[in-house]
């Protein structure tokens, strides 16, 4: 006798879950330390590179940083191994809430609504996160996405 065929999702595990909102929130203190770098190294190049142009270039000064966080987050978690390098350092991920690798597009919205909702909801923007069972965000869950763990 054969009874219903049950679906087994693999993002239904609770283990994957387990402890990563504290990895994420040291994940985003690692990549603000290399975000500031860069940005650093971008300011410092536009600054000679203004001088150079009379001045043509320091307007975009302020807007290195944004650029530059927008990218680095964007292309690392649309990237092959779907995490920043913080997240790797720390062992989670980004998947679609199919489990599958987030596309360029994908990630490249999820870091959109991530810097709008944390300008707009700062501190509140993990409290969300505390209310249901995977743990994700507002941006996670605009732009279809999960962080889970990835070991």
């Amino acid at each position: 006798m054969n009874g219903p065929v049950i679906e087994y999702n693999r993002l239904d595990n609770p283990l994957l879950y387990a402890g990563v909102l504290a990895k994420r929130v040291v994940a985003y203190a690692l990549d603000l330390i290399a975000i500031g770098a860069l940005t650093l190294v971008a300011w410092g190049m536009l600054l000679i590179l203004g001088i150079f142009t009379l001045g043509a270039l320091f307007p975009l000064i302020p807007l290195a940083g944004v650029v530059i966080a927008l990218a680095y987050h964007g292309l690392t978690i649309g990237g092959p191994r779907s995490a920043t390098p913080g997240m790797r350092i720390l062992g989670v991920r980004v998947r679609t809430i199919d489990d599958q690798p987030p596309t360029l597009l994908q990630a490249l919205l999820q870091t959109l609504l991530f810097y709008a909702t944390l300008a707009g909801l700062t501190p509140a923007i993990l409290l969300i996160a505390l209310f249901n069972a995977r743990g994700r965000t507002l941006h996670e869950i605009l732009s279809g996405t999960v962080t889970l763990r990835t070991e």
